[in-house]
């Protein structure tokens, strides 16, 4: 019997998470089948029923869905509590739904274990106040840097953000002025823009020498941002493909207990979109 999984978004035909999870499946010998679903927020509900009363076994949820999935969970992780976004949906023994948020474990396993980052007593800015950054701020100031800035265009939008989560380390929201005259060693972008080829206003001098980009969207091509980075004498300017593959992993490992081996995925997943692009 094939135990079925899938991710529900909208759009989600870019996504990469199918082949993800194959290559999961056989490294470990596992029986299960990942599928995509387009799922605009209107359909979630009637969605999310319909796959699990059919025997699905868990979802993972991407834009715009991530509210929602928090929403319809009987139990939460204390990580998708903070977060009050759900991006991994499990079935547990007595038939409830399980909530959980790997979205912050990925970033950090990404930061801290592929590229080798040290992010204690660094200074940390982070762009943009939606789902996103909702997600990962708990573990990024679980890392003790010396200070966080959370940047948004809407300044009360980072102001509330930030007043959410000061209870777990040193965190501030600006807008983008206050940003004049303040360094930082690790940028990290988790607004939506670079992948249209915008930018937030960032001003000169913002990266601090040696300091490194991230950004959280990937694709086959270097986003806005990364390029940004690379421009501006980032030590390293990169994406969120290895991020993408280390959440994946984490609800991999919630879904079949099991933690499959992220490094040979990544370099994989690399080599592909060189070819593609």
């Amino acid at each position: 019997m094939t135990d079925r999984y899938a991710v529900f978004g909208h759009p989600i035909g870019h996504s990469k998470s199918p082949r993800i999870h194959a290559l999961f499946a056989t490294q470990t010998g596992q029986n299960l089948s990942y599928t995509a679903h387009d799922v605009p927020a209107e359909n979630f509900d009637h969605a999310l029923d319909a796959f699990f009363a059919s025997g699905g076994k868990g979802i993972n949820c991407t834009v715009p869905l991530k509210e929602l999935a928090h929403g319809r969970a009987d139990i939460l992780s204390e990580r998708a509590e903070r977060a009050k976004a759900v991006n991994t949906l499990a079935v547990d023994e007595d038939g409830r739904l399980y909530g959980d948020n790997t979205d912050g474990v990925g970033l950090l396993r990404d930061l801290t274990v592929n590229l080798g980052l040290a992010l204690q007593n660094r200074r940390i800015l982070l762009l943009g106040a939606g789902g996103a950054s909702r997600g990962i701020l708990q573990p990024l100031l679980a890392e003790q840097p010396e200070r966080l800035f959370v940047a948004n265009r809407t300044v009360e939008k980072a102001i509330q953000l930030a007043g959410e989560f000061d209870d777990l380390g040193p965190v501030t929201g600006v807008g983008f002025d206050a940003l004049s005259g303040r360094q930082f060693d690790l940028i990290l972008n988790a607004t939506a823009a670079s992948l249209s080829g915008d930018l937030p206003p960032l001003p000169a001098g913002v990266l601090a020498p040696g300091g490194v980009c991230y950004d959280l969207a990937y694709g086959n091509q270097p986003t806005a941002f990364v390029r940004w980075g690379q421009e501006h004498g980032a030590a390293r300017s990169v994406d969120g493909l290895g991020m993408l593959v280390e959440q994946a992993a984490e609800a991999f490992y919630l879904w079949r207990k099991l933690r499959p081996e992220t490094g040979p995925v990544i370099a994989l997943l690399d080599r592909e979109r060189s070819l593609a692009a």
